[in-house]
């Protein structure tokens, strides 16, 4: 077993160095925030405390769940980088063939567009900053003013642009404060600076040419195109050598010889702990019916803009708001479900006895777990009502950024909830570790992948409200990618394993083999494809190539898992005692399934830096965002559940009719929302996005069509049948457990 240890160990070394050196790489050369911008006559147009104060209001009203910057955030508002360049340079366009040729750029000859063509592109390609201070022409200027009179509109309770903020999905009057309105476009205007002026000594801009904007020749770079062709080449040959080598290795994670006559697990003696974990698994339901019906509010937004069925609830529940909280409340159940798994195997480790004051230990922190919960989205519904000073707005409010969107203080208070935790699991874990024979190693990795989830989510604390926003999406990928997509699915992976050998279908040693192979392969291309995210945030083409090389490996491991859903599939038969575990395990199978189809086919089409060029900020980011996120985590989160559930109440049978429906309407639901709205929508975008730009595929020109709004009315069908699913299997789990009569006790 070294062997298998120090090649992970390898991996980790390897790929955090990584990590490590590239991210410092993006430290060193985010693009810069100037300490000033004016035009040749010395107007200041803003300053840097303009730009991050900007930044501040624009957190404050919900950031990334209000339209995007620099593609990552909500798809139904514009991304305000594309929209505000775009704008601005049919602006300073239309102002200077009236200055150079008297009449409207549209009326001019091939020659003379080609002539205004040549002083745009030197206008804003070669901006530069010298001595912290940008200077522009009076004509750019002047296109400068009139965008942000446009978006100071946009952002009040104007008449004239009313209707442009339903198709937006904009509640009205965002931000009441002239003042503030003022500092977020000049953050908004940074971004565009950064998006259309080339590196120093380089031809292509900040954010490597991103957006698509043919006025100024922002076209895919050289680079791009090269890492693309050469992430497919190493995929393709990855691909060639995991099956080499499982084709030449022996089965070594066969099934036990002589399988227990009885369920290991049946009349197992329920410690005090586990029982309390009850209030864990209705939380995580309570939660998932919630975040299905705020996913169902969203949906109706993006066909109505600010009502729903006539009812005008964006005065109380904004589009911001919801997508926040439908975002949140996802990661909190899945994150729950996480954590009651292992405070459910921790007695189960440790003998199935509990530590002194475990129950009082598990209870302290459910009641942490609800004061974030509660908390957090609290902050977030008064952070962007603007009923909250905007100081205090990134602490007990909104970060602005998805996924980590709870205030600063909730964020650390979860934090400290995850060392309860952790706190709680090594006091079952250690008193088996010494013990522990056969089991050990797997124990260890167990150990590790537990520490792993109580320390990793600490790197969104690496950044603060007015932290550069290229590094702030550094440290935001750490926790989206590296804690939620990485060490969760590695938690996950032995947490599984554990239960199998605990049921005594797999031998330890096999158990532990497969589950440090698999470990080192999906943390190998996981760990530095992070970057793959970070394409055009304003990092060094380096962080490019090393994103899209690595991250076409996350894709390899995906290819296997035929094999891990075939077999699961066949532990229900291999004893007749395994059909009590019918449910969970076909959960189990689902969840190979959506990790195949979910991350690894919808993942790579946006993954290559060639397809996100054109596709980041689209809904195909939400066709993976919904495969991957629930179809995996959901899908696993769900069947953890059922597992506890059917452990802690093993006197009574699972209704299969309810879990049925549960299974298959959770599973049709997803895919009809993916095939029949959200994949067409973003297909169709694509195209949009290819001919014009990433503001034309996100404006209301396309996005308010004939049929891209029967696309959306379509997306109904798949979301009923899917709460239908969660609803099923809400009453699945009320009738087993009779946890109605529980509470009411």
């Amino acid at each position: 077993m070294k062997k298998y240890w120090w090649g992970l160990l390898s991996v980790l070394v390897v790929t955090f160095t990584i990590l490590g050196f590239y991210g410092s790489e993006i430290y060193r050369q985010a693009p810069p925030i100037y300490k000033n911008i004016q035009t040749i006559t010395g107007k200041t147009l803003y300053t840097e405390k303009d730009i991050l104060d900007g930044q501040v209001v624009w957190q404050s009203i919900g950031g990334q769940q209000i339209g995007s910057i620099w593609g990552h955030g909500a798809y139904q508002a514009p991304d305000w980088t594309a929209d505000w360049l775009h704008r601005e340079l049919v602006s300073f366009q239309s102002i200077t063939s009236l200055e150079k040729f008297g009449k409207e750029f549209e009326k001019l000859n091939d020659l003379e567009k080609a002539q205004v063509k040549s002083i745009t592109l030197d206008e804003y390609r070669k901006s530069k900053v010298v001595n912290g201070i940008v200077t522009i022409s009076e004509n750019r200027g002047k296109a400068f003013e009139e965008t942000k009179k446009y978006y100071m509109s946009l952002f009040s309770n104007s008449e004239e642009l009313r209707a442009t903020r339903i198709a937006y999905a904009i509640h009205e009057e965002v931000l009441p404060s002239v003042l503030n309105r003022e500092k977020m476009m000049s953050f908004f205007h940074w971004s565009t600076w950064a998006a259309s002026a080339n590196r120093p000594e380089k031809n292509y801009t900040y954010t490597n040419n991103w957006p698509h904007e043919p006025i100024i020749n922002n076209v895919p770079t050289s680079e791009n195109i090269f890492w693309s062709i050469l992430s497919v080449v190493i995929l393709i040959l990855a691909l060639g050598l995991l099956i080499w080598f499982y084709a030449f290795q022996k089965d070594g994670d066969e099934l036990e010889a002589e399988l227990p006559k009885k369920d290991p697990l049946k009349n197992f003696n329920v410690t005090p702990s586990m029982r309390a974990l009850w209030k864990y698994w209705a939380t995580v339901i309570l939660l998932f019916i919630l975040q299905i019906g705020l996913g169902g509010i969203l949906a109706h937004y993006t066909v109505e803009g600010q009502d729903f069925y006539g009812i005008p609830i964006s005065t109380v529940l904004p589009y911001s708001v919801a997508r926040t909280w439908h975002i949140q409340i996802a990661l909190f159940w899945i994150a729950t479900s996480f954590l009651a798994s292992g405070l459910f195997l921790a007695p189960i480790v440790n003998g199935g006895k509990d530590p002194k004051y475990q129950k009082l230990g598990v209870n302290i922190l459910f009641g942490a777990l609800l004061v974030v919960v509660f908390g957090s989205l609290t902050g977030e519904w008064l952070a962007i009502h603007q009923k909250m000073d905007l100081g205090l707005s990134f602490w007990f409010g909104h970060q602005g950024y998805e996924y980590v969107d709870l205030g600063r203080f909730w964020q650390i208070l979860l934090l400290v909830g995850l060392g309860i935790w952790l706190l709680l699991m090594l006091r079952c874990i250690a008193p088996a570790l010494k013990v522990a024979k056969d089991s050990k190693q797997l124990l260890l990795l167990f150990t590790a992948s537990t520490v792993a989830i109580a320390l990793f989510y600490g790197g969104g604390l690496f950044y603060g409200a007015r932290t550069h926003i290229s590094i702030m999406e550094f440290w935001r990928w750490w926790v989206v990618h590296l804690w939620v997509e990485g060490f969760f699915e590695v938690f996950a992976t032995v947490a599984i394993a554990f239960i199998f050998v605990t049921l005594g279908l797999i031998k330890p040693k096999s158990a532990t083999k497969a589950s440090l192979l698999s470990t080192s392969i999906f943390l190998v291309g996981g760990i530095p494809g992070t970057f793959h995210h970070l394409y055009f945030s304003g990092t060094p083409i380096s962080v490019s190539a090393i994103g899209a090389c690595f991250s076409a490996l996350e894709v390899v491991p995906l290819v296997l898992v035929g094999f891990e859903a075939f077999h699961n599939f066949k532990l229900q038969s291999v004893t007749s005692w395994m059909q009590n575990y019918k449910w969970p395990i076909t959960f189990f199978v689902g969840v190979a399934f959506w990790n195949l189809v979910g991350a690894g086919v919808f993942g790579f089409l946006i993954n290559p830096p060639i397809a996100l060029y054109y596709l980041q900020g689209l809904n195909t980011t939400a066709v993976h965002a919904h495969g991957a996120t629930f179809g995996v985590y959901g899908m696993l989160s769900l069947g953890l559940v059922l597992l506890i559930v059917q452990t802690c109440f093993q006197e009574k049978e699972w209704n299969s009719k309810l879990m049925n429906y549960s299974f298959w309407g959770l599973n049709l639901g997803l895919g009809l929302m993916i095939v029949m709205s959200l994949l067409p929508i973003g297909l169709i975008q694509f195209q949009a996005s290819l001919e014009h730009g990433l503001w034309f595929a996100r404006s209301s020109e396309v996005m308010q069509t004939d049929l891209i709004q029967n696309l959306r009315w379509m997306r109904a069908v798949g979301d009923t049948i899917f709460a239908m699913g969660g609803i099923c299997f809400a009453l699945a789990v009320i009738e087993r457990t009779g946890i109605l009569k529980q509470i009411k006790s």
